[in-house]
This record gives structure tokens, sequence and C-alpha cells, in this order.
């Protein structure tokens, strides 16, 4: 049964030419074989490297590819929400362009969808996932703190074990009109705590190989998440006390 529906797949790019060829014909395929209509959105951060002629290339040849660059700014989430707003589908995604989310997982997302979820994300950490086999014991260390931190924020009935993956597929009328953070890198996180949800269905995955680049983690990524956090925390006791919230940034 093909979906009466349209998704678009957002995939954030910064320094990232030497992996986009193999890793857009990787979605190209997947997508292909998906019972939905589609597009894929590369959002580039104004790439000093040839990230955005790749894919202007590529887009010539395949329309259902199409580059959007920004100039100027920097951050994940900003880029994924650009992207969201430059496209009319219902269905929004995201993936990274490092080949570190396989594309094959995108089937089981939209199976997911199909049958009714809101959200539907890649985990690392649900069972069967492969999050125990990461090769940097530091970063598994880090990324478990800070799950551990955002734990008290996720609603009760569908607290998952990876918030904070940057894999994921949601419904359009489940984020229209709130104003997420445009800086961070955990956007997940806040559609999980301030969206209007009512599924959430988690795919275990297992990282692949990185195809390129480098990873963007870092003092800044961990600063806008302290700020994420208590932002978010800020709005959950203001909520409980009854107190009016403050406007949205």
């Amino acid at each position: 049964m093909r979906l009466e529906e349209k998704l678009a797949l957002v995939i954030p790019t910064l320094n990232e030419a030497e992996c986009l060829p193999a890793m857009l014909e990787r979605v190209l395929a997947v997508m292909a074989a998906l019972p939905v209509a589609f597009e894929i959105l590369v959002v580039d951060d104004d790439s000093p490297d040839a990230t955005a002629a790749v894919v202007a290339a590529i887009a010539e040849r395949e329309p259902r590819v199409r580059l959007l660059v920004r100039r100027g700014e920097r951050g994940l989430a900003g880029a994924i929400l650009h992207g969201w707003q430059n496209t009319d589908a219902s269905l929004l995604g995201v993936m990274d362009a490092d080949m570190q989310h396989p594309p094959e997982v995108l089937r089981e997302l939209v199976n997911a969808m199909e049958a009714g979820a809101d959200v539907a994300l890649a985990s690392r950490f649900a069972a069967l996932g492969a999050g125990h086999r990461w090769r940097n014991p530091l970063r598994r260390l880090a990324t478990a703190v800070s799950i551990w931190m955002a734990r008290p924020l996720q609603p009760a009935e569908f607290r998952v074990s990876d918030p904070l993956s940057g894999y994921f597929l949601v419904r359009r009328r489940c984020v229209a009109g709130v104003a997420f953070r445009q800086t961070g890198f955990k956007l997940l996180l806040e559609i999980l705590t301030r969206g209007r949800l009512r599924s959430v269905v988690e795919v275990p995955f297992e990282f692949g190989r990185r195809g390129g680049g480098r990873s963007k983690a870092g003092a800044r990524v961990a600063w806008d998440y302290v700020l994420l956090l208590c932002r978010l925390y800020q709005e959950k006791w203001k909520a409980m006390v009854g107190a009016p919230e403050s406007s949205a940034e």
C-alpha cells in the first residue's frame, strides 16, 4: 500500500563532499522502493569545500534531490528546521551525511509512520541496537550521561532510550507552530518534550562507519546542550507551578 503523503528527508552538511555521492546514491535507492513520495533536501552551511557543487551536480540529474545553502549561519538544528520550512511534505525527517546512519533503516522508520506513529526514531540503545559496540567508550559514556540528564523531561507515556538520536521522522502536524531553538544538535529532544505527540516508535540500528568528514561534537555542542536542558527544565517547572511561559527564542 502506498502512503498518500510526502516525505522530506533533510541531510544537513558541513564539509561533506567526500562522502555525499555514495551516500546519496544509497539513500535514493532505498527511498525509491518505499511506498511514499519523497524529496531529499541537502541543507549546507556554506561549506568551504565542494559540498554544494557536488550536490548541485547530483540535483541536475535527480530532481528529487534539492540543495539549500545557508550563509552566515551554523547549527544542526537550524539547518534541519530550514529544510523543513522549505518543503510542503507532511512527513519530515533527518539523517546524517557521514554514512553512520544506514539508509536502509528508513524502511522500518517509514513502516512505523505508516502504522500510525507520530515519531519514528532510529535508536542506538533500543533492544537489539548496537550502542554497546561503540568503538569510543568515552563518547558512549558522554552520551549515556546526556540521556540520563534528559530522562526526567520526557513524557512518561513514551519515554525512549535514545532521545538524542539524530535520525528520525516526525509528522508535520505534531511540530507545526512550535518555536524550536535554532542552535544546538539535539532537536529530537525538543520534539519529544514540546511536540504534540501521541505515539513514538524506536527502531534499533547500528552505527555505520564514517564515510568522510569528522565529528561535529565539541565544547560548543556540549554548551548548547546544557542551555537546551536549562530551558526545557525551566519550561517544565513553569508548567508544573502554573506560571506563564516566557516567549520562545
